[in-house]
């Protein structure tokens, strides 16, 4: 697949921006219609690998703003089972076919999406007794779908919703946990090849609509009907996860 160079910086500007929106407060769901636009128009596994630095510029921010209010034990029981999902994702990247790789991509989207629908009726369903290893389960689940989509919000929301805690440290503690997954990718996607140090060097000048991004969305969170706006971005996700899948 050839990239137009104008599309490609377009997209990646518009993804970092993005990027920053979702961390500023817009929420998750922008943030994870990164990887599915900017997989239409490049190869699924480039993706991923160009996309995991904005992702960590952005998580400095998303931390900074809830500096120490996580639990530590809960990061703690997700941190394990990140790993082994991960290990398990990447993997799956680089033994599996450009195609399959591309439909897998646009299957985790769309389950995604579908959760975003069903949100509140799968938490209404829930009769939970906590238990240490189901932080385990939650994080390897978040793990695998990370490595291969960046898109691992369901199964940890899910697992924080459930545990006594308020929102201030639901939202931090997803916010280091995020950041520490996604250092943790690092090594393994060096590993698998999947950094184009030269394209990563291409977008560098493009890094600071990050941040631009962070503000904008801290500043337009307060303003913004998120109902509304978060089932428009759970509509676009479907509409690129079919893409994905189909096309």
């Amino acid at each position: 697949m050839t990239v137009d160079p104008i599309i490609f910086y377009i997209m990646v500007a518009v993804i970092a921006f993005m990027i920053g929106l979702a961390k500023g407060g817009l929420g998750g769901t922008l943030g994870a219609l990164a990887v599915p636009l900017m997989a239409l128009v490049m190869p699924a596994d480039q993706v991923i690998g160009l996309i995991l630095p904005i992702l960590m510029l952005a998580d400095i921010f998303a931390v900074s703003f809830h500096w120490r209010r996580w639990n530590t034990r809960l990061v703690l029981l997700l941190l394990p089972g990140a790993v082994v999902g991960v290990t398990v994702g990447t993997l799956f990247i680089t033994n599996a076919p450009t195609e399959t790789l591309r439909t897998a991509l646009g299957v985790i989207v769309l389950v995604f999406a579908l959760y975003k629908v069903f949100e509140s009726c799968i938490q209404g369903l829930l009769r939970y007794q906590p238990r240490n290893w189901h932080g385990l389960v939650a994080g390897t689940i978040t793990g695998f779908s990370s490595a291969l989509a960046h898109t691992g919000g369901p199964p940890v929301s899910i697992y924080l919703l459930l545990q006594d805690i308020t929102p201030r440290v639901f939202i931090a503690t997803s916010a280091i946990f995020f950041f520490l997954l996604n250092w943790i990718k690092v090594p393994y996607y060096w590993y698998a090849g999947l950094f184009d140090l030269q394209k990563l060097w291409q977008i560098a000048w493009l890094l600071p609509l990050v941040p631009l991004g962070v503000w904008v969305g801290r500043w337009w969170g307060s303003k913004v009907d998120k109902e509304t706006f978060e089932w428009i971005i759970t509509a676009l996700l479907v509409i690129a996860a079919l893409m994905l899948i189909f096309f």
